[in-house]
C-alpha cells in the first residue's frame, strides 16, 4: 500500500497528492495500474472506487470498518 502523499513525493511534486489521486481515477485510460494499492495517509480507500475494497480483500489486506487499511501494517517503505 502507499499513499497519495508518498507518490506525490516520489515523483518530486510534495504538494501534490490530490493530482495523484486525480491522475490515478483516470489510470484506465492509460493501461492497467495497481491504482487499488494507493489510500490516502490515514488509510481510507477512494470513495467513488467501488471495486477497492474488494481488489485489496481478495490480495489478503484487511479492510476495517468497510474502508480504511491499517497503514502501520500494509504502508510500502519508500
Amino acid at each position: 500500500m502507499a499513499s497519495y502523499g508518498q507518490i506525490a513525493r516520489l515523483i518530486g511534486r510534495e504538494k501534490n497528492a490530490r493530482l495523484v489521486g486525480k491522475v490515478l481515477g483516470m489510470a484506465e485510460y492509460y493501461g492497467e495500474y495497481p491504482c487499488h494499492r494507493v489510500v490516502n495517509n490515514a488509510g481510507r480507500l477512494a470513495p467513488y472506487f467501488y471495486e477497492q475494497q474488494s481488489l485489496l480483500e481478495a490480495e489478503g489486506v484487511e479492510v476495517k470498518d468497510g474502508n480504511c487499511v491499517d497503514m502501520r501494517k500494509y504502508r510500502w517503505d519508500a
